[in-house]
């Protein structure tokens, strides 16, 4: 699926674009070093999610991940089916998303704090076909949840999932893990260039509920090469992520990087300060993809120490306008590259400056990487009139997804004519030197940790099951914001929320706050 195919200009643009697709780079690592470690989980993933850890080379990824695309063909689903994805940070999650990629789909990968209510409204806005499902969350079981929301779209033609004891009527795809090859996996053909085709699917949040962004190879692999190029990262680099693969950041510093370096993607399922540390030291971890407020923590509490070959860390600021007010990076430790996040619609890298503090980033043209002659062009920004951030580039999408959103009634990705996609992110430029920075929250939004959701959708929820709830954002240190609410009978109201399918930290902004000893009494 091409978007904008519309035009003759736009399929000239998209036959000239770059050629080599997510699944070409697979077939390159595998005829460089087959037998090479490529895809690890981290050693506390039993204790923390159930299920044996795996350890995979290229020869064995480039086998499961036929499969998969096997599997998926033999559903009866057909090229450029959507196919959504919600898992944790495991090697399952990366092997089913390539391995929708190989059978000519399109994976759209949701976050794991999405309960029955927001997942079907996003499968529904995408016209979702399947959706793959595994493990468990706390006490939540995702093959259940990924059953009741498909119940609630009527596009989902099959509910597949990773784990054992899988509620009936599921795919199940661990036999798949251990299945012998079955020879070259056919893709399917492609008229015009398959790198220009619509790959991955990730979702931003919109006053009128999730917004759908489509991404090609070609937008995909500019985002992750723009990181690569700023880390100065080497061919057969070891990549630390403990991000799950469902936003442009976390594909851009774990799935993406790995592709185009042929490298080790080690997975950690946040989180364990000794794990990571083990395995940094034990893989030779070169780079550490961690949340940004835990970057400078992480430092200090000598858990980067243990790895002696580490290079990078990338600290993910996901609310962006927390990074003016970070810690210092201490001088003698390895490289902290800043990644300022704006939801779904684009990033920047940035290397921290000699003194410590976040590098400035002026408007215009961003390269990567930024300090170096004849750097690359990544990205271009600016300010609107109504003072946000605004950016275009290779990396940004050009058109909404699914093709004619415009027209309908749910919220789509607004493209300006210039190319220019708002981020809605409030910010402020300094006179002399033009740098940006990054002031506040999109209004009307709260950001935990990441996760966007529209204060006021969570009001109507809140006053329909408990009027007169009381609802507040604060600031947090780690998370950004947090929200925090007030109700006469808060486990009456937390029992409505998790009935509706609401989100885990909506639930949570009512859980009882009185003292241990106090509670028992009442």
């Amino acid at each position: 699926m091409i978007l904008g195919d519309s035009s003759p200009d736009e399929l000239l643009l998209a036959q000239h674009a770059g050629r080599v697709t997510l699944d070409d780079l697979i077939s390159r690592a595998l005829a460089r070093a087959p037998d090479a470690l490529a895809l690890v989980d981290g050693g506390h993933r039993d204790s923390a999610l159930g299920g044996a850890p795996l350890r995979l080379t290229w020869a064995e990824v480039d086998r499961i991940v036929s499969a998969i695309a096997r599997q998926f063909r033999s559903l009866g689903l057909s090229t450029d089916s959507v196919v959504a994805l919600q898992l944790p940070n495991t090697a399952e999650s990366v092997l089913a998303l390539l391995g929708v990629l190989r059978a000519g789909m399109i994976a759209a990968p949701v976050p794991l704090l999405w309960r029955r209510a927001e997942l079907a409204a996003a499968l529904a806005r995408v016209s979702a076909k399947a959706i793959v499902a595994g493990g468990r969350i706390g006490g939540t079981d995702l093959a259940e949840v990924a059953m009741t929301a498909a119940a609630d779209a009527f596009t989902v033609r099959a509910v597949c999932a990773f784990g054992r004891d899988l509620p009936d009527g599921v795919v199940p795809l661990d036999p798949l893990l251990t299945a012998p090859a079955g020879g070259p996996f056919q893709a399917a053909e492609r008229a015009i260039n398959p790198a220009a085709h619509v790959a991955i699917v990730t979702f931003d949040t919109d006053l009128g509920g999730p917004l759908p962004v489509g991404r090609s190879h070609v937008e995909l692999l500019a985002a992750g090469l723009s990181i690569a190029l700023e880390c100065r990262m080497e061919h057969g680099t070891t990549v630390v992520s403990t991000l799950q693969p469902s936003s442009l950041a976390a594909l851009s510093t774990g799935i993406v990087p790995w592709l185009l370096l042929g490298g080790t993607l080690a997975l950690h399922v946040p989180f364990d300060a000794v794990e990571l540390g083990r395995q940094l030291g034990e893989l030779d971890g070169r780079v550490l993809a961690v949340p940004g407020p835990l970057a400078t923590r992480l430092q200090e509490a000598g858990v980067l120490g243990q790895a002696g070959g580490l290079q990078s860390v990338i600290a993910v600021w996901r609310a962006p306008e927390r990074l003016a007010a970070s810690a210092d990076w201490p001088a003698g430790a390895c490289g902290l590259i800043d990644l300022q996040v704006f939801g779904e619609t684009g990033l920047i890298a940035a290397c921290r400056a000699a003194d410590g503090r976040p590098a400035a980033i002026a408007l215009g043209a961003v390269t990567a990487p930024r300090t170096a002659p004849g750097a690359t062009l990544v990205a271009e920004i600016a300010r609107t009139d109504q003072g946000t951030l605004t950016i275009r580039g290779s990396m940004v999408p050009r058109f909404a997804f699914p093709p004619g959103a415009e027209r309908g009634s749910g919220p789509f990705l607004q493209v300006e004519p210039d190319l220019y996609v708002d981020t809605r992110q409030p910010c402020r430029v300094e006179k002399e030197t033009h740098t940006v920075t990054v002031t506040a929250p999109p209004y009307g939004f709260v950001g935990i940790g990441g996760y966007r959701v529209a204060l006021a959708e969570i009001e109507r929820v809140t006053e329909e099951i408990a009027p007169g709830t009381t609802l507040l954002a604060l600031p947090d240190i780690l998370m950004g914001q947090r929200l925090f609410g007030h109700a006469s009978h808060g486990e009456t109201i937390r029992e409505a929320l998790t009935a509706r399918g609401v989100s885990p930290l909506i639930v949570a902004a009512f859980r009882d706050r009185r003292p241990a000893a106090e509670s028992a009494a009442a």
